[in-house]
């Protein structure tokens, strides 16, 4: 429960009580900002107010010094264009050590056997199997045709088709190893349908025929490994 609360917290001061003023007021003043001084103290309060107990001082001081630690690192380090990755770092690292530091003051028992089941690990499996490498196979499969010249003239976000096919995998699977089969044909109707506009402006019938091929290729795979999860399982 205290670990839940002290997640509670940072989720409470990173997302709800952070304006984004402040945001951009501390990437341009960095460690001067008094908006990084007052985030800190924000996050600190909210710590003491959701546990409620005088006695957990060191944890919630420790906590708070960790946090304006690695905003500072993030804020100095990142630039424009690594502003992604630093979020995703800045995330994980406050994350982390708010468990390192539960753990570690209440002398909890953490086992990891109790966590990495053989379950867990064929889980983990078909999740990372159905992003990049599912990407790479279907690549790979197109390579017998020149898509660059079908494809060619269409404005599209880099990469959008990369991750959209990587959702609806990862929601097909999903939805399988649940059984709600009903879903999965309610996302391959969503998808004709946005799709639809796509196909009728095509005039050139090669890149219809590659939308099909891609979005069948990539259902078929989605299926097949969630059928294959739940017959193990």
């Amino acid at each position: 429960m205290i670990f839940l609360k002290l997640l509670l917290a940072h989720i409470i001061g990173d997302f709800f009580l952070q304006p984004q003023q402040w945001v951009e007021e501390k990437e341009k003043k960095k460690l001067k900002s008094p908006k990084l001084y007052l985030h800190v103290l924000i996050h600190i309060l909210l710590m003491f107010v959701l546990l409620w107990n005088l006695r957990l001082w060191p944890i919630i001081l420790v906590i708070g010094v960790s946090h304006f630690i690695i905003d500072g690192i993030k804020l100095s380090f990142q630039k424009k264009k690594t502003k992604r990755l630093w979020f995703f770092i800045d995330q994980a690292l406050h994350v982390a050590l708010i468990a390192i530091i539960y753990f570690i003051y209440f002398d909890a028992n953490f086992d990891i056997e109790n966590y990495i089941t053989e379950q867990s690990l064929l889980l983990i499996v078909c999740l990372l199997f159905l992003t990049i490498p599912v990407s790479i196979i279907m690549k790979t499969i197109f390579l017998k045709w020149d898509i660059s010249k079908l494809t060619e003239g269409n404005e599209s976000l880099e990469d959008a088709g990369k991750y959209i096919g990587i959702l609806e995998r990862l929601l097909v699977f999903t939805f399988i190893i649940l059984d709600h089969w009903e879903a999965v044909g309610f996302l391959i109707t969503a998808k004709s349908v946005f799709r639809f506009g796509d196909l009728k402006e095509s005039k050139h019938r090669k890149l219809t025929e590659y939308i099909l091929i891609g979005t069948l290729i990539s259902f078929g795979i989605a299926i097949v490994v969630g059928i294959i999860f739940n017959s193990i399982v």
